[in-house]
Parts: C-alpha cells; structure tokens; sequence
C-alpha cells in the first residue's frame, strides 16, 4: 500500500511538471514589452514629416501586438531639432527621426543617403537602398557611431526654394544668404551664394527678419504649413537640389541588439511601410498645396536660368568630387551610388523619362 501511494504520488508530481509550460530564456523574453522613445527633428505633429514618425510608431505598436510603443517626441521637446543623432548615438533616446545630411560635420558621407544634387530619383534611390548595397553601407558606417539606420520616409523630390527677389542671372545669386544643407548647400556656397544649416522652425523668422535672403525646406505641402509665402515672393521649382530626400529613423544600437529578432523584423517592416506611404502622400498633398499657392495666394512660380543650372551642375560635380577625395567612407558609398545610378539609369530613360515625355508631347 504504501509502495503504491509513493508511486501514485510520484506520478502526479511528474504529471504536474508535464503539464507546466516549458519556460525558456528565448520564449520569456519574447513576451517582454518594450516602450522607446523617439526624439525627431520636426514640431511636433509637422505635416507629413511630424506625422510620417507618428505613422511609424503607430504601425509599430500594430505590427507587434502592442509587445512594443514608441513615444514621439518633436523637435525641442527632449532635445534640439539638430542634435538627434547625437542624443541617439548616446542612449538619450532609443530612436529618432531626421535627415542624414544634418550630419555632415560628424559623418561626411551621411549626406549621401539623403540626396544628391542632380543623382538619383526617389524611385531609383529606394531600389539602391533595398537592392543595391546602400542599406548595408550604411549600417556599416553608422555602426561606428552606434546607431541602426533606415529609410522612414521620402519627401519626394524638392523644390529649389523661397526666393525674396527674383533670380534673372547667375550675377543675382552672388552674396545671397540661403538656408540649404548637405552637399546642394556646398555646391551654392561654390558659386558665391552664403547657406546655413537650420531647423525648419526658424526659416519663416529668419526670411521675415532679413537673416536670410532665400530659403529651401521641402515643397508646396510643408512650405505651405510654414508660411513661407508670406515671407518670400517668388518660388522656384527647378529641382536640383534634391531629386528625392530620404528620412531617416536611426536607433541606438545597444537598444536595437537587445530586442528579439521578431521585433527586429516589426522595426524593419514599419519602416518600409511608412517610406511607402509619405512619398504617397507628399505625391498628393503637394499637389493640393501648389494649386493653393498659386490660385488663392499668387505665389509666383519661376525657374533658374540657365547659366545659374550650369553653375550648379559643375559646382555640384565639384564639391562630389572632392569630397570623395578627401573622405574614404565618402568614396566608397559615392562609388556604390553611382555604379547603382548607371545600372538604372537606360531604363529609367526609355522608360519612366521617355514615357513623361510622351505625355507632355501630346499635351495629356
């Protein structure tokens, strides 16, 4: 009998640890919850900038069944528009949101993931991104740094800028001071023109004030939300500058090693919805906008002449060139850049180009 109740009492035991879930390392920190801050260079709420970090945030929460939050902090909040890198790289916060080419002093070739004067569409940028070698480039120079880059947005091609006198030769850009960074920015200071580097915040008082003669920010939609009509007559839309404009989501990469790697994947995933969808929805806003400025504020729409465009694409060239001169990591992303550029480059001219020009032929 008492043979009996041992063994009886054995097996319950055994049964009750069959019974109980097999806890592991892995499946307990799969359950873990995560909840990260993200610092941006944009005010709070920004049309399509502000809005497009919310997006991202919001796909994230979606995507890992509420396992993960992202609070989003805009410019000036937890810290200055221009020091997200920084406060990322140190852990200040777990990720932001801005544009590669803020940090041109700390990372010279970080200009180049966002645009290049007279380079890459939006569409050929994504596809050197995703498929040609610029994704892991970047991680490999931004590692240095300790931060995780991705592509979180794109405004899509951008205007020239807010002019406060019109430019009728290269003679009216000398001595002219223009807000416009990364390396469109080298290329004016090149031809005589004086640029800064400011967050978009200060760009309407600056005009207003006098500080700055001309401005870029991004396009009809956000240029709108600033004002910027109200300051400045006349509105060029010679894209040169910035034929795509890559944002930017980087995060500390102690915080990006520590998370499991389904999580990994939701960041990665969110980012790529989120790129998607504000290219999108700039391609629609702007629209609006420009109808807006035109028809109900009478912005005047012009285009650089042609000496000044000429002055620009040599300048351009010479500023590319010795950068990538004196920058081996310039070099070596410059050069995966532009190899990706001429594979692309004979479709996208008997394709996408020849099929715009067809259109504007017949008059569609």
């Amino acid at each position: 009998m008492q043979r009996r109740n041992f063994l009886k009492t054995v097996g319950l035991g055994a049964a009750g640890v069959a019974a109980a879930p097999f806890v592991t390392t892995a499946s307990a920190r799969a359950q873990e919850t995560y909840t990260w801050d993200m610092v941006t260079s944009w005010p709070k709420n920004f049309p399509a900038l502000g809005t497009g970090a919310n997006d991202f945030a919001r796909r994230v929460e979606q995507l890992s069944n509420g396992r993960m939050q992202i609070r989003v902090h805009g410019a000036g909040e937890l810290v200055p528009a221009l020091e997200v890198f920084d406060a990322v790289a140190a852990g200040t916060a777990e990720m932001g949101h801005s544009a590669s080419y803020y940090w041109r002093g700390k990372v010279a070739a970080s200009q180049f993931f966002t645009a290049v004067p007279f380079g890459m569409t939006t569409t050929e940028m994504n596809a050197w991104l995703y498929h040609g070698g610029g994704q892991e480039l970047w991680d490999e120079i931004y590692g240095k740094h300790n931060l995780k880059p991705f592509p979180v947005g794109n405004t899509g091609a951008q205007m020239a800028g807010w002019f406060k006198k019109e430019i009728n030769s290269l003679a009216d850009m000398q001595g002219l001071k223009l807000r416009l960074p990364g390396l469109a920015g080298e290329a004016m200071n090149a031809i005589g023109v004086s640029t800064v580097n400011m967050a978009g915040s200060e760009i309407f008082t600056s005009l207003q004030t006098g500080v700055l003669d001309a401005a870029d920010w991004v396009g009809p939609y956000n240029d709108m939300a600033f004002g910027l009509h109200q300051v400045a007559d006349y509105y060029y839309t010679s894209v040169w500058n910035e034929p795509t404009a890559v944002l930017e989501g980087t995060v500390n990469l102690d915080a990006w090693n520590a998370l499991p790697e389904d999580l990994q994947d939701v960041i990665r995933e969110a980012a790529r919805a989120s790129n998607m969808a504000m290219n999108s929805e700039f391609a629609y806003r702007n629209a609006q906008a420009l109808e807006t400025l035109v028809d109900e504020h009478g912005v005047q729409l012009r285009t650089f002449p042609d000496d000044v465009m000429e002055a620009l694409y040599a300048s351009s060239q010479e500023v590319i060139q010795n950068q990538i001169d004196n920058d081996e990591e310039s070099r070596q992303v410059y050069e995966s850049y532009s190899a990706f550029q001429k594979v692309l480059r004979p479709f996208t001219d008997v394709g996408e180009y020849a099929y715009l020009k067809s259109r504007d032929s017949v008059g569609a």
